[in-house]
């Protein structure tokens, strides 16, 4: 054990925890980009001009039509590549910073629940987000295959 590390109140646990931990980063970074994939599909079944003016013009965020373009881009590219593990850290701080937007701008002023309209789940995102951009693709990522991240 080295310093500032928790003692397990199950020290026979140690060896599962460490072989679950490639496995439990994989299916976060791979839930994480099919979410964003799924998110933006519906995007693109609206379209661009309907989607910037049902949540972007909607909620005062302009030039609308050039924003939905922009997140359409980043949900769709940097979904994809959460899905492999690829530039994963720089496309998981670009989701966790548009998690932020989107929370201060749109969720905030609705409250906390989600059926409400309100930040729960987007702040939950975006905090999975921001681990994935510090944590990095993990172990199963093309990332590691690649042996480079940023």
């Amino acid at each position: 054990m080295t310093n500032g590390e928790t003692k397990l109140l199950i020290p026979g646990l140690s060896g599962f925890y460490a072989a679950m931990t490639p496995v439990a980063e994989a299916l976060l970074r791979v839930v994480v980009g099919a979410m964003f994939l799924m998110h933006v599909s519906a995007k693109f079944h609206a379209g661009a001009a309907a989607t910037a003016a049902n949540i972007f013009a909607k909620n005062g965020i302009e030039p609308a039509l050039l924003i939905a373009e922009g997140i359409m881009a980043l949900e769709l590219v940097g979904g994809a590549c959460l899905l492999v593990g690829l530039f994963t850290r720089f496309f998981a701080a670009a989701f966790a910073i548009e998690m932020l937007v989107a929370v201060i701008l749109v969720n905030l002023p609705k409250g906390y629940a989600a059926n409400a309209g309100g930040y729960e789940y987007v702040l939950m995102i975006g905090a999975v987000c921001f681990l994935l951009a510090i944590r990095g693709g993990g172990a199963w990522s093309i990332d590691r295959f690649l042996g480079k991240e940023l």
